[in-house]
C-alpha cells in the first residue's frame, strides 16, 4: 500500500506511510493503536535525547518533578505517581540517587520504606530542565492549536487510562 496516507494535522500535507524509508506499512500495522504508539514514543525518545538532555530521561525527569512537588513521599507511591513499576521505579531511584540529584532515606516508622528527597544539585538539574521540556511539550503539539491541545491531551489520558486498566485485568 505504497499509496496509502498518514492523516495530517490541519494545514500541512500529509505524507506517504514510509516515507521516511521509502517502505509501504502494512495497513494492519497502520490501523494498530499499538503500533502508533510505540511509533510516537520511539520518535519522542529520539527528540527528548536532543532537545532536553541526553543524560536526563524522560522518567527520571517526572520522578525529580514529582519528587520536588511532594518531598519525602515513600518510593512507591512516587512510581504510581510517575507511571511506574516499582521495580522501573526502584532502578531510576537508584540512578538519581547515584548521581547525586537524590537522596533515599529510610522512613523512621518503616525501615523497608525509601523516602525521597531532592538535593540542591538535583533541584538544579530539575530547574534547567524545566524550560527545555516545556519548549519540547510546545513542538510536539505544534500540529494542534491552542484550542485543540487540551482535547488531545484529554483523549491521550483517557487512552492511557483505559489502557492502564485493561493491563490489570489481564
Amino acid at each position: 500500500m505504497a499509496d496509502e496516507t498518514i492523516p495530517s494535522a490541519p494545514g500541512t500535507a500529509s505524507a506517504p506511510v514510509g516515507a521516511a524509508s521509502g517502505t509501504a506499512i502494512p495497513h494492519a500495522l497502520t490501523a494498530a493503536p499499538g503500533y502508533q504508539v510505540r511509533r510516537l514514543y520511539q520518535a519522542y525518545l529520539a527528540v527528548w535525547v536532543r532537545a532536553v538532555d541526553p543524560t536526563l530521561t524522560g522518567p527520571q525527569f517526572a520522578v525529580l518533578t514529582a519528587v520536588a512537588s511532594a518531598p519525602g513521599r515513600d518510593q512507591r507511591s512516587m512510581a504510581s505517581a510517575v507511571a511506574l513499576d516499582t521495580s522501573t521505579m526502584a532502578d531510576v531511584a537508584r540512578r538519581l540517587e547515584t548521581r547525586g540529584l537524590i537522596v533515599r532515606r529510610a522512613d523512621a516508622a518503616d525501615g523497608r520504606r525509601k523516602l525521597l528527597f531532592l538535593t540542591g544539585e538535583g533541584e538544579r538539574t530539575l530547574h534547567a530542565a524545566q524550560e527545555r521540556v516545556r519548549r519540547l511539550d510546545e513542538r510536539l503539539l505544534a500540529p494542534y492549536d491552542a484550542g485543540q491541545r487540551p482535547e488531545v491531551l484529554r483523549l491521550l489520558t483517557s487512552l492511557a487510562d483505559h489502557w492502564e486498566g485493561l493491563a490489570g485485568e489481564l
